[in-house]
């Protein structure tokens, strides 16, 4: 007779966390690629580049905010800090960036278009992208700002879990006052 000790039970409960996010990473790859024009190609564009070619508009939108804005409200340029602020100030609600842009992507539900503060702000420090427009969106898989050019600095958790029109506005909110007070205080 075989006792379970408290290592084996930790060993499976770990071995069951392993598989669950390999599933919620893969059930994320799938969801994201259904906004592909091609699948097929998507994946190889993820292998080949690091960054899949997505429409957005159906499944999500994307807010694409300027880094000066992000920095300033997260009060540093750090990426992982600013990694760390973006988790929380999005609510886990998924984040990519793209570094030598400077830009960052908040991935939202596509009503969030029809906010009538998207709708008479076009270009700027954040602009909304909708059914019009193309996305570069990173793999699943690059998760580190050590690692390319595009990754996700708060990854999806889950296919179809978005962040909120409101946090995105708070966070602009935040961004554009520190802003503000920055340029005061230079004057």
């Amino acid at each position: 007779m075989t006792v379970a000790t408290p290592l084996d039970k930790f060993e499976e409960a770990e071995d069951r966390h392993i598989t669950t996010a390999a599933g919620r990473a893969l059930a994320v790859e799938h969801w994201l690629l259904s906004a592909a024009d091609d699948s097929s190609r998507a994946r190889s564009e993820w292998r080949e580049s690091g960054v899949a070619l997505l429409r957005c508009g159906t499944l999500f939108g994307a807010i694409r905010i300027s880094g000066e804005i992000v920095y300033a409200a997260a009060g540093t340029e750090d990426p992982y800090e600013v990694d760390t602020f973006l988790a929380r100030a999005m609510l886990g609600g998924p984040v990519f960036t793209d570094t030598v842009t400077r830009r960052y992507y908040v991935m939202v539900p596509p009503s969030t278009g029809s906010r009538s503060e998207w709708a008479r702000r076009p270009g700027g420090d954040a602009e909304y992208l909708g059914r019009s427009h193309y996305l570069g969106v990173p793999s699943v898989h690059a998760t580190s700002p050590d690692g390319p050019r595009a990754y996700w600095c708060v990854p999806m958790d889950g296919a179809g879990e978005l962040a909120s029109a409101e946090a995105v506005s708070q966070l602009l909110s935040v961004g554009r006052y520190r802003l503000a007070c920055t340029e005061e205080a230079s004057r």
